[in-house]
C-alpha cells in the first residue's frame, strides 16, 4: 500500500485502530476547519508513529474543535529508518531547513552536535521537534525520527556505537569524487556528520581520521553552505548505499 498524497496527514499521539475516536488539537482543529475549510465527512490520514496510517473521517466540528472518527489501515508501520544524522546547528531559520531536509530524506535519528566552530547557542528542541512533526506530515514518513539531546563531538565519539559507520563531510579530503568512497563502505548501519559553517578544525579533523569506524568523503569541487551540504550528502549516502 502506498500513501494517498491528495488527503491531508495528520501527526496525533493518540493509540489508533479502526473505529477509535479522537480530538484534534486545538491548532490542528483551526487549520482543518478555518484553513482548509475541511467539514464533516471530509477525510484525512493520521499517523502517530506507532501504529501505522489509518484514514479518518472528521465526524463533528464546532467551537470545542474537530473531532475525529478512525477508519481502516492504510499502510503499516514500517520499521524506523537506521541512518543517523550528526550536525553542527545552525542559525534558526537555516536549522529549521536543515532538519525538516533530513526528515525527507530518511534518517531515522537526529544528534545535534558541537563543533569548535559550531555558533549556535541553545537549542530549541521544541521547535525542532514540531519541524519533524510536519516534515512528516508532509512527505508521508510514518516513522518520527527521534531527536537527541546536544552532544559534544568529542563526547560522542567515544560513546559511538559499535557497527555503525561514520562518514563526514570534508571540504579538505585531497579528492572532489565521493563516489567511489561511498561504494567501498560495507557496514549497514551508518551515520552522518555535518560541521557547522565554518567547518571542522583542523584538530578535530586530524581527530576524527584516526578513528576506525570513520571515512572521510568530499561533497565536489564547490564550497557549499552547511544546509546545503547536508542535502547533498544525505543524497549521495542514500543513493549508494542507503534504501534508496
Amino acid at each position: 500500500m502506498r500513501a494517498n498524497y491528495r488527503l491531508q496527514r495528520l501527526f496525533v499521539p493518540e493509540a489508533l485502530a479502526p473505529r477509535a475516536a479522537l480530538d484534534a488539537s486545538a491548532e490542528q482543529s483551526h487549520y482543518l476547519s478555518n484553513v482548509l475549510r475541511m467539514g464533516e465527512g471530509a477525510e484525512l490520514l493520521v499517523f502517530n508513529g506507532r501504529d501505522g496510517e489509518f484514514l479518518a473521517r472528521i465526524v463533528a466540528r464546532g467551537r470545542k474543535g474537530v473531532r475525529l472518527e478512525v477508519a481502516e489501515l492504510t499502510r503499516p508501520q514500517p520499521d524506523a529508518a537506521t541512518l543517523l544524522y550528526c550536525f553542527a546547528p545552525l542559525k534558526r531559520e537555516r536549522l529549521d531547513y536543515l532538519v525538516q531536509k533530513a526528515v525527507e530524506m530518511g534518517a531515522g535519528r537526529l544528534q545535534p552536535v558541537i563543533t569548535q566552530h559550531t555558533q549556535m547557542g541553545k537549542i530549541n528542541s521544541e521547535r525542532l521537534r514540531a519541524n519533524i512533526v510536519e516534515a512528516a506530515e508532509q512527505c508521508g514518513v510514518l516513522a518520527i525520527p527521534e531527536l537527541e539531546e546536544a552532544r559534544r563531538l568529542d563526547a560522542m565519539l567515544a560513546e559511538w556505537e559499535p557497527g555503525r559507520r561514520l562518514i563526514f563531510c570534508d571540504e579538505a579530503c585531497g579528492t572532489d569524487n565521493p563516489m567511489a568512497i561511498l561504494e567501498s563502505i560495507r557496514e549497514s548501519r551508518l551515520g552522518l556528520l555535518v560541521g557547522p559553517e565554518g567547518g571542522f578544525s583542523e584538530a578535530e579533523r586530524k581527530m576524527l581520521k584516526r578513528l576506525p569506524f570513520v571515512t572521510a568523503i568530499p561533497l565536489g569541487p564547490r564550497i557549499l553552505r552547511a544546509d546545503t551540504a547536508a542535502v547533498a550528502a544525505l543524497a549521495l549516502i542514500q543513493a549508494t548505499v542507503g534504501d534508496w
